[in-house]
């Protein structure tokens, strides 16, 4: 019997396309290396408020860097990014809330389907440049992910119960705790230790933290397969 799988949380919001990239890098090796990974709803904005911090977007000069760096990162990670039409109405205006919750939900009633889901609601604002703010847009992405209707309708009823609004709450309290400033994070819980790791470009430190080894943003066995 070999060692216990080492536990990692991803706290992401899919508002944060640097949480989808790390989100699509655990994905892949969590078939590779040994571990146990734990996807944690979060809402960015209330990481924000919490440490003071601000979107890189409403800085000028760090937005036209996000633009240009982002086109370069989706062919190096393949992760279908497109950066949205109107960037200030989609991430300042509209926010995450609803979908923040809803994956919550998602969480709590079907586990199983949280990475197909929250994919889908990544593809749908850094990809096809489409709303997740509106009951009907969440429901498309659900019913994409795999979801049925039925199921979709009810985890979308449950985004106003107070039970999901302080589970989100309480995980994005857990992730100022370890010491979020921004979105993504990743908490390695390794011989008894916690690191917290911030943003997607840590995965070799995180993979040296593991005692495993780092093959690039898509490792060979699986780029054998793309």
């Amino acid at each position: 019997m070999g060692p216990l799988p080492r536990t990692l949380e991803l706290f992401y919001d899919v508002l944060s396309p640097y949480s989808w990239l790390c989100f699509e890098v655990l994905c892949r090796y969590q078939k590779i290396w040994n571990i146990k990974l734990q996807l944690q709803p979060t809402l960015i904005a209330g990481i924000m408020k919490d440490s003071g911090n601000k979107p890189p977007g409403l800085l000028p000069r760090k937005g036209h860097y996000l633009k240009s760096e982002l086109s370069l990162l989706k062919q190096h990670f393949q992760v279908p990014l497109r950066f949205p039409k109107d960037f200030f109405s989609v991430i300042i205006e509209k926010g995450s809330v609803s979908a923040m919750r809803f994956l919550t939900a998602v969480k709590m009633e079907n586990p199983e389907m949280l990475e197909k889901v929250s994919r889908e609601l990544w593809m749908r604002v850094w990809s096809r440049d489409q709303d997740i703010s509106e009951p009907q847009s969440i429901l498309a992405a659900a019913e994409k992910a795999g979801l049925s209707a039925e199921q979709a309708q009810g985890l979308l009823e449950m985004i106003s119960t107070a039970e999901v609004k302080k589970k989100l709450r309480e995980v994005t309290e857990v992730a100022c705790k370890y010491g979020a400033f921004g979105l993504p994070v990743t908490v390695a819980h390794v011989d008894g230790q916690t690191h917290m790791l911030f943003g997607s470009d840590r995965m070799e430190l995180l993979a040296y933290l593991l005692g495993e080894k780092w093959m690039g943003p898509v490792p060979p066995t699986l780029n054998a397969r793309l």
